[in-house]
């Protein structure tokens, strides 16, 4: 017996792949992680929600300020999933959106105001960093990039 005619309430997911800009793989990881969901047909094929497009619309757009998926769906689980969230869900969501780009904000800062500067990882000049990094006393202090990382270099910069 083949399924009954689609729900217009309800999407295929090549129908929210197209209206979504997502590729159907996307979809289904989101759907992995929870933050999405959809049901099954008889035939097995998925179905999701219309409101699931504004959930992947918010999802992409917590991504492009900088937030993982994992932070989107911490905020997805604070709002509602059958509708638009009011002005003061969105408003609570909001305010740890702010937060979040503030510190992206002052971590972009400190890393600008690092780039002229010996970064303690040998792609810089020797000279200069034997002055920043006499002896690679950064190295102490574990691996990486260790003032980009926001270690205090212990000789003072020269202008």
């Amino acid at each position: 017996m083949s399924d009954p005619a689609p729900r217009r309430d309800r999407l295929a997911i090549g129908e929210l792949a197209a209206r979504s800009g997502l590729a159907t793989s996307a979809l289904r990881y989101y759907e992995d992680l929870g933050l999405i969901r959809s049901e099954r047909t008889a035939g097995g094929q998925r179905r999701y929600p219309r409101a699931t497009l504004r959930r992947v619309a918010f999802i992409r757009a917590a991504q492009r300020v900088g937030l993982s998926l994992e932070e989107a769906g911490a905020a997805l689980a604070r709002l509602p999933e059958d509708r638009a969230p009011s002005a003061a869900e969105w408003n609570a969501v909001a305010r740890t959106w702010t937060r979040r780009i503030d510190e992206q904000i002052a971590e972009l800062e400190r890393l600008k105001g690092n780039l002229t500067g010996c970064i303690g990882c040998g792609c810089l000049s020797l000279r200069k960093c034997a002055l920043y990094n006499p002896d690679d006393t950064a190295a102490a202090r574990g691996p990486g990039a260790r003032y980009l990382l926001g270690d205090e270099s212990a000789t003072p910069r020269r202008p």
